[in-house]
């Protein structure tokens, strides 16, 4: 067999449009998703893909993966078969409407994949196989080897092998040191065309081959297997130790999102009326100045549109969501603490504040003199450098409802960075 190996996995050089087009054009794929183990060496009273992993069960994660990707249409699970009804529980519960089929698996995991592949559609013409106590692999890596498949009839998910290997005798003796060179670690996923995949079962089944993955039974037929790079985060559930590193590992996932970005962007907008007998707030700083901006907190226009950002990043609505202009304990309420609690939701979700530009329109009074002291107060409850807070102050020209010294409004555009 020969194999060559594709950085294909590249998921931030690769443009939308060409993502786009391979989606529009792409044949029907079908993911298979064996997860016939029983968990010996996990020492368990069920098999290891039941077991929880982050408050849902290892299975689940591994489907979720395939139910968010565009490169897969329909997904098939092969299970022991007295867990056929407890899986097709886990697809109701989440909402796994891309899993068509739950089987039955076979006594050999290749039993089980072959079951799967004769239930296929004969609209299908690749197959993904995938662990499904393979949890963390990434939409990325699935597509790159979909990808390398079309192109060269079969691909899998591998990663050098780094460690030094030994080669031991069966009274657990070193005999030698192998040459890593050239020595790479299998994983799945494994996409191969299915007549292919098809065609290699019927060759082992007639020479009584047992294989450990569906690369190797491409072997038997000299077929041409692409190597894509894996993932170290790919890790297989086999040993309990595994299950406690793959839930620090996924504790980093943001809210079930596999794909997450490094940097979130956030934009927020707020405008508050003019009044009298009211302090003109902006920024945690008190502006000298005949008229100050209504609402019910302090009205700090500008610190409700930086507030407003941050959560509009994460996806965390809005401050009228959080802080409510009906709830008490919010009247009169400095908005640099509302601000410190938002921060605090953010960081809850894996994010901080990377920088900030704030424009505030205002015809009168002139804000420059206080821009400082608001880029101050803001790095203090934001634990960021001052120099990271950019803020703007404009006029309108005497044009709008700023301009007729009606009211200020704001603009604020965030970035937050995963940490």
């Amino acid at each position: 067999m020969f194999l060559r190996i594709c950085n294909y996995f590249n998921p931030t050089a690769r443009r939308a449009s060409i993502f786009d087009t391979w989606v529009s054009i792409m044949p029907k794929t079908a993911a298979i998703i064996p997860a016939g183990g029983v968990g010996r060496r996990m020492g368990l009273s069920l098999p290891k893909q039941f077991s929880e992993l982050a408050g849902r069960p290892i299975l689940a994660h591994t489907i979720q993966v395939f139910q968010q990707s565009a490169f897969v249409d329909q997904i098939v699970v092969v299970t022991p078969a007295d867990y056929c009804r407890q899986t097709e529980e886990i697809v109701a519960q989440y909402n796994f409407d891309k899993v068509v089929k739950v089987l039955a698996g076979g006594v050999l995991r290749q039993d089980s994949v072959r079951i799967g592949l004769e239930s296929l559609d004969n609209d299908i013409e690749y197959v993904v196989v995938h662990d499904g106590v393979r949890p963390l692999v990434e939409p990325g890596l699935i597509e790159s080897c979909v990808q390398a498949a079309i192109i060269n009839g079969a691909a899998i998910a591998a990663i050098p092998v780094s460690d030094t290997i030994k080669e031991v005798t069966g009274a657990n003796l070193i005999n030698k040191t192998v040459d890593r060179q050239g020595l790479w670690q299998a994983q799945t996923p494994q996409v191969i065309r299915v007549d292919l995949l098809r065609k290699a079962f019927e060759r082992a089944a007639a020479d009584g081959f047992v294989g450990t993955d569906e690369a190797s039974f491409l072997e038997q037929l000299g077929c041409e297997v692409v190597v894509v790079i894996g993932s170290e985060r790919n890790i297989k559930v086999t040993r309990p130790e595994d299950l406690v590193i793959a839930e620090a590992l996924i504790m980093e996932k943001v809210d079930g999102n596999y794909d997450r970005p490094d940097y979130l962007i956030g934009h927020g907008y707020d405008a508050h009326r003019l009044v009298t007998d009211r302090s003109l707030v902006l920024g945690g700083v008190t502006v000298p100045h005949s008229m100050g901006l209504l609402g019910h907190s302090d009205a700090d226009v500008l610190l409700h549109a930086l507030c407003d950002a941050i959560l509009g990043a994460v996806g965390l609505g809005d401050i009228g969501k959080h802080f409510p202009d009906t709830d008490p304990q919010y009247k009169g309420i400095s908005s640099l603490k509302l601000l410190a609690h938002v921060v605090g939701l953010a960081r809850e979700k894996g994010w901080v504040l990377s920088n900030a530009d704030i424009t505030v329109s205002a015809q009168q009074p002139k804000l420059a003199p206080y821009l400082a002291a608001m880029r101050n107060n803001i790095s203090q409850v934001c634990l960021i450098k001052e120099e990271r807070i950019n803020i703007k102050a404009t006029s309108t020209e005497e044009m709008g409802f700023v301009g007729r010294q009606e009211g200020i409004d704001a603009h604020a555009v965030v970035l937050l960075r995963w940490e």
